[in-house]
């Protein structure tokens, strides 16, 4: 399996995914679930498959953790959907996905067997996924945020009633994956560079991300918060994690001494 046939695979699960989001705003939960689910087949397919080929994880390359986020955002929404029963959540999933997978198919990369030393580490794997599973899911909560923000002020009229409590379970799993994949990114860098953390720009992003959403969940424990600001810190907090993700590739201090920089020209 080759790059070449992601398009293929990439267009039958983003067909299946829309027919599960349409078939969650008709309240058709059984068709929600099974088209879902099998989209989701069918993009882990291609994961596989270039696992296999590569012979190793489909994780070096930010092309191969855009897979993985792809992925990941319609299985966060199933989970929500499936507990929470929120009938747009797999609207929004399925849309962030197309988004994602359309950057990978207007900006190809190179996927080569090549692994440097201190990924071929057991903990990167882990550390990888569970970091882009907790980005999806902390994803769908700021585009919920985002939605609510928006006219008609109805529909955050009708969600403040509710106090933002569903939109918080979103947060609640997010940071508590973020919270995971830093432990063991700490082990994984005790293996690899002999200490648990040396406050290299991708770490101290990291580090700001997970504040940024710690504070949001001490601020909804005020007993006088305001459900606007909450929304925008939401916001402000994704926009936070977008630079921890792929955002200090841009920076000078990053330049040649991050050793979790990506390559910009692959």
């Amino acid at each position: 399996m080759s790059w070449e046939h992601f398009l293929y695979f990439a267009i039958a699960a983003v067909l299946l995914w829309a027919v599960g989001a349409w078939a969650a705003w008709k309240d058709k939960t059984g068709m929600a679930y099974a088209t879902t689910v099998l989209g989701l087949l069918v993009f882990f397919s291609f994961i596989l498959s270039m696992w296999i080929s590569l012979e190793r994880p489909p994780l070096r390359t930010m092309g191969e953790t855009r897979l993985w986020y792809s992925f990941f955002l319609p299985l966060a929404g199933l989970i929500v959907y499936s507990r929470w029963k929120y009938k747009l959540i797999l609207s929004f999933s399925t849309v962030l996905a197309l988004v994602f997978i359309c950057v990978n198919l207007f900006k190809p990369e190179i996927h080569d067997k090549t692994l440097m030393p201190a990924l071929q580490s057991p903990w990167f794997a882990p550390h990888v996924i569970v970091y882009m599973f907790a980005y999806a899911v902390l994803g769908a909560a700021a585009v919920m945020a985002i939605y609510l923000l928006l006219p008609p002020r109805s529909s955050f009229a009708r969600y403040q009633g509710k106090n933002l409590g569903g939109l918080d379970n979103l947060v609640y799993v997010g940071l508590a994956f973020l919270t995971i994949g830093m432990l063991f990114g700490a082990l994984w860098a005790k293996e690899a560079w002999g200490h648990y953390w040396s406050w290299d720009p991708k770490e101290t992003w990291a580090a700001i991300t997970w504040l940024a959403y710690l504070v949001y969940v001490h601020y909804r424990q005020l007993p006088h918060y305001h459900n606007r600001l909450a929304l925008w810190m939401l916001i402000g907090s994704f926009v936070l994690l977008q630079m921890c993700w792929w955002g200090i590739n841009y920076l000078p201090s990053a330049q040649g001494s991050s050793v979790h920089t990506y390559s910009i020209s692959e």
